[in-house]
């Protein structure tokens, strides 16, 4: 990562609201554009806003120098288009694997260095695989606790779980630091795939893994070497100078000084866990040591976990408090998840504001959810919490859905749609200024 800046700067320039309406205003589709470019690829993850929409509202909302967050910053989109803009890029996450992708994406590796690292790791690997099988074997079994290893055996076949073991090892040995993470991203892509993968787990990469074992996964070697060339088939230029920081802070709870950042662009995770990150991240992070036990209690504190918290959100208001009622009319335990999610919106909102220069503006992305056949409209519930907490609303913008873009859960046989597809169609763009 570029070395952390100790001082904070405030660039001057604050947005209007008047200049957030009349960016709110376009057309925020995008559709018929690409987002491969970049690093934006460079490894698989649901439900991300077309990088386009960030450099929009960054480039339209700050100047060259300015901090720009994004609090739940999954796989980097805003960090990304941040840097490549100018801006000093500050993320915060949870899931080690989200940290893991932005931290790779923001310092990518040279093409011919990247190349040459990876062919080494898998000439070597497959090198160990003909010549140690044995001590593979030994290793997989030694190496993972008792549930870890009862977790592989279930998902992976003997050959690829070899495979694998094979390249991790030969990853752990590379010295340099950002060659490494670069190589362990590219390893935790042969395992979250779009289609496809080294597992017996179908749809990894819309997080709801099914098992199917008349799947034939591919060797974990070749899909190693097919990731790494798609990753390293443009050379990319140096970032620009501005620092970047990837922080393992919950979005409630930056650490960042109070008035420190000028622009927030932000997308939070659906409603009741709609899309479960860490049910599909696990696959990857068990590879690179992470206990089950441990990934349960990281995805319990997820934004948006479909459990119930202990200490669930006091009143909130008067709309959000209507569409709970609704709710819990048809379905109690539904309307109570959607109290907890509620609940820990208004904590985030606060911390936003909290770390927000007055006068600076926050773009947040949020997806519709229907539960229960009713339409929780979750932007008018972000608007009105946001409000509580001390934010101007300087307007709504709209866009629908590319599907294949957003990388929703995917349809498996002509004609058929999962719920989900069939509940989620487009997304509101909310605008907010701190006065």
């Amino acid at each position: 990562m570029p070395e952390a800046a100790t001082t904070w700067r405030q660039v001057p320039g604050p947005p209007s609201a008047a200049r957030l309406r009349d960016l709110l205003r376009a057309d925020l589709g995008f559709h018929g554009s690409s987002g491969k470019f970049a690093t934006h690829a460079w490894h698989p993850f649901p439900a991300k806003f077309p990088p386009q929409l960030a450099h929009y509202f960054i480039k339209g909302l700050s100047a060259p120098g300015a901090t720009v967050l994004d609090p739940m910053c999954g796989s980097g989109t805003t960090l990304v288009e941040a840097q490549r803009l100018g801006r000093r890029a500050v993320g915060c996450d949870i899931d080690p694997l989200a940290r893991l992708i932005c931290e790779a994406k923001l310092s990518p590796v040279a093409a011919r260095e990247g190349m040459a690292a990876g062919r080494a790791v898998l000439e070597g690997a497959r090198r160990d695989l003909s010549k140690w099988r044995r001590i593979l074997e030994a290793e997989l079994r030694d190496r993972f606790d008792t549930e870890s290893r009862r977790f592989l055996d279930y998902w992976f076949p003997a050959r690829q779980q070899l495979e694998l073991m094979s390249l991790m090892r030969r990853i752990e040995a590379v010295a340099a630091e950002p060659m490494r993470r670069f190589l362990r991203m590219v390893f935790s892509g042969t395992i979250i795939a779009k289609s496809g993968g080294v597992s017996w787990a179908r749809d990894l990469a819309h997080t709801r893994p099914h098992r199917v074992l008349d799947k034939t996964p591919p060797s974990a070697f070749d899909a190693f070497e097919k990731r790494l060339d798609a990753n390293l088939a443009v050379d990319l230029p140096p970032p620009p100078g501005a620092a970047a920081n990837v922080l393992a802070s919950n979005a409630d709870a930056t650490g960042l000084p109070s008035n420190s950042v000028d622009l927030i662009v932000t997308s939070p995770p659906y409603a009741n866990n709609a899309i479960d990150y860490m049910r599909a991240h696990k696959f990857s992070l068990v590879w690179f040591g992470w206990k089950l036990t441990d990934l349960r209690a990281l995805r319990k504190a997820c934004l948006g976990h479909d459990g119930l918290a202990p200490d669930a959100a006091g009143p909130l208001p008067g709309r959000c408090e209507t569409t709970l009622a609704r709710l819990a009319a048809r379905d109690a335990r539904k309307a109570a998840v959607l109290r907890r999610y509620f609940g820990e919106v208004a904590g985030v909102l606060t911390e936003m504001h909290r770390v927000l220069r007055h006068g600076g503006a926050a773009v947040v992305v949020v997806g519709s959810s229907t539960l229960r056949g009713i339409d929780v409209e979750t932007h008018h519930a972000f608007v009105a919490i946001a409000e509580r907490e001390g934010f101007e609303c300087a307007g709504l913008g709209a866009r629908q859905l590319d599907r294949d873009k957003r990388m929703m859960p995917a349809r498996w046989g002509q004609g058929k749609r999962t719920g989900i597809e069939g509940r989620m169609h487009d997304e509101h763009v909310i605008g907010l200024i701190k006065p």
